[in-house]
């Protein structure tokens, strides 16, 4: 059952909504949750409280009313968390290592007041070995600086001033923290490729050792590495999301995981070139997805929220999310893998915005589209850190099969060189498509033709890339009761009543996409899943408790998408 979002403001859930296994893609039987009340206190950074003055539940961040807080403290605040833990008997087996899923933008991690180093990036995980500074009891402190008058760091649709497209900024914590024991020697990383119809697994470190997959049977892991090639493959798809479930040994260590076989390619049928599941053309139907929760901001109130939202969008006929400037929990991606959602995943903005170029120009003159960009957003420290930022998503993420396209850059913010940045994501991934630019300022390496439309009809024709509708629609239908401010709209076109907005959306898909689709479109993602603070643009409420539009007249879109397909 979805968790009821509307919680009064400064209220703590009872209990700890967040216990489910953080890294659904490598479990151990060793796991100590770390969630729930913490201590928590704002000094200057890098300098730890003497006291602390009050609680915060993680994993919310300060602003959030689940944190128990919601505030945004000054920038560059040293956002400070202390709790005290003692391990249960048996637990210490070798090494223990500390998990923080993400925490926004900078954080410290000190251990009985020992600093174990930290991490630099807001939406990626880092552990830390905290074996020797182990006592009997521990106290743990996590310090985390955010600052968002600087944009070298990725930090997507936050802002200090938020409203329109702009949201609530978020600071801390907002993602699992979680302790594991691991023998001396262990994997330390899982890799999962997907490659036709086999999938080779690694270790990292290389160890020896064995494979065994649920209902295939046992295979040699030699030299960190083993190729799995089901004689009669069940391929993953929205509408089969077949799952193997493998574990690996090696040594003492013993981790649970999963794969799925599904093939990606690009083929010319008929006209057009399109983009191919499974070795046949697919049309990926879907929608964008921001990842935001009038509660929690960043981290819905549990995990089941997820899945919720997931099964909300596949009962319209929705068969792919394309995951907007943010990295979710990979409870997020657990949930596509195991429903059967595609991602179309983005890589999270930093730089700087600018309303005339990035939106005005291309929006008002589409000969503007291919613009060089190379001399764009020259800060070496913007670009040093939106390719780090790049590179840990990958690593994080790459294991997942419902990810099949990276998105780079969208709209031209802060996009610079993508032909160079084409061509480090490839050496990244070299399994998956990759859309360079999303909407605009196209250049020469892109897996797609990747075009947005709003204020104009949809009128697009295949060139010599597969043709995907990255954002359309996005029509404000408000609901009373149901909205974040009832003094501001935002949207593109704007309903008080469902019946018109009903017919107007089912009027865009079937008079506009439906016919692009016979001239070569591949794709196309409606803005959006949800409403977002001012936007009202959602097919759900922001609260989730209301759906805009019904199965039965969303379903005949899907099959029509389908039909113009074959």
């Amino acid at each position: 059952m979805l968790v009821d979002l509307m919680t009064a403001a400064g209220e703590k859930l009872e209990g700890t909504p967040w216990t489910c296994y953080p890294r659904p893609q490598m479990k151990r039987d060793s796991y100590l949750n770390l969630n729930g009340e913490w201590d928590f206190a704002v000094c200057p950074w890098e300098t730890l409280p003497e006291a602390y003055d009050r609680t915060i539940q993680v994993p919310f961040c300060t602003e959030s009313r689940l944190s128990g807080i919601g505030a945004h403290f000054p920038e560059d605040s040293g956002l400070t968390y202390r709790r005290f833990v003692t391990l249960p008997e048996g637990f210490h087996r070798g090494r223990v290592l500390l998990h923080v899923g993400a925490a926004d933008q900078i954080s410290m991690v000190y251990v009985n007041g020992e600093c174990l180093g930290g991490c630099v990036g807001g939406y990626q995980a880092s552990t830390y070995d905290i074996t020797d500074a182990l006592k009997a009891e521990n106290e743990i402190v996590i310090q985390v600086r955010d600052d968002l008058r600087k944009t070298d760091m990725p930090y997507g649709k936050q802002t200090l001033k938020r409203g329109g497209m702009w949201y609530t900024p978020v600071s801390g914590i907002w993602q699992t923290v979680w302790l594991e024991s691991v023998p001396e020697s262990y994997i330390e990383k899982l890799h999962i490729e997907n490659r036709g119809a086999s999938v080779l697994i690694s270790t990292e470190p290389a160890l020896d050792g064995t494979v065994t997959v649920a209902g295939l049977g046992q295979y040699a892991l030699e030299g960190g590495k083993v190729t799995i090639s089901p004689e009669n493959p069940r391929f993953w798809s929205p509408e089969d999301p077949y799952l193997y479930d493998f574990t690996v040994e090696a040594g003492e260590d013993r981790v649970g995981s999963y794969f799925a076989i599904r093939t990606l390619e690009i083929k010319k049928v008929g006209n057009y070139r399109r983009l191919c599941l499974n070795g046949e053309p697919y049309f990926f139907h879907g929608l964008l997805d921001q990842g935001y929760w009038p509660d929690g901001l960043f981290t819905p109130a549990s995990p089941e929220c997820y899945a919720d939202d997931i099964l909300a969008m596949k009962h319209l006929g929705f068969n792919m999310l394309r995951k907007h400037i943010k990295v979710e929990p990979e409870e997020f991606y657990y949930q596509c893998d195991r429903l059967g959602m595609v991602v179309f995943q983005d890589m999270v903005n930093n730089g700087k915005y600018s309303y005339v170029h990035d939106t005005v120009i291309p929006t008002l003159f589409p000969g503007s589209h291919t613009l060089p960009d190379r001399k764009l957003h020259r800060d070496e420290l913007t670009r040093e850190m939106f390719l780090l930022g790049m590179e840990a998503t990958v690593k994080q993420l790459k294991n997942h099969p419902c990810i099949c396209c990276w998105t780079i850059f969208n709209e031209g913010w802060g996009q610079f060189d993508s032909d160079s940045v084409y061509e480090e994501l490839r050496r990244l991934d070299d399994t998956r498509w990759i859309d360079s630019t999303s909407g605009w300022f196209r250049q020469k390496k892109t897996d797609v033709d990747s075009r947005h439309v709003y204020f104009r009809k949809i009128h697009l024709k295949g060139t010599d890339k597969p043709l995907v509708l990255s954002e359309f629609g996005g029509y404000s239908c408000k609901v009373a009761g149901h909205s974040f401010n009832p003094d501001e709209t935002y949207g593109y076109g704007k309903f008080t009543e469902r019946e018109p907005f009903v017919e107007t959306v089912t009027k865009l898909y079937m008079e506009q996409v439906v016919p692009c689709v016979r001239e070569g479109l591949c794709a196309a993602v409606y803005t959006q899943v949800s409403d977002v603070e001012d936007e009202t643009n959602g097919l759900r409420t922001y609260d989730r408790k209301v759906e805009k539009l019904r199965p039965e007249e969303m379903l005949p879109i899907a099959r029509a998408l389908r039909e113009a397909l074959k």
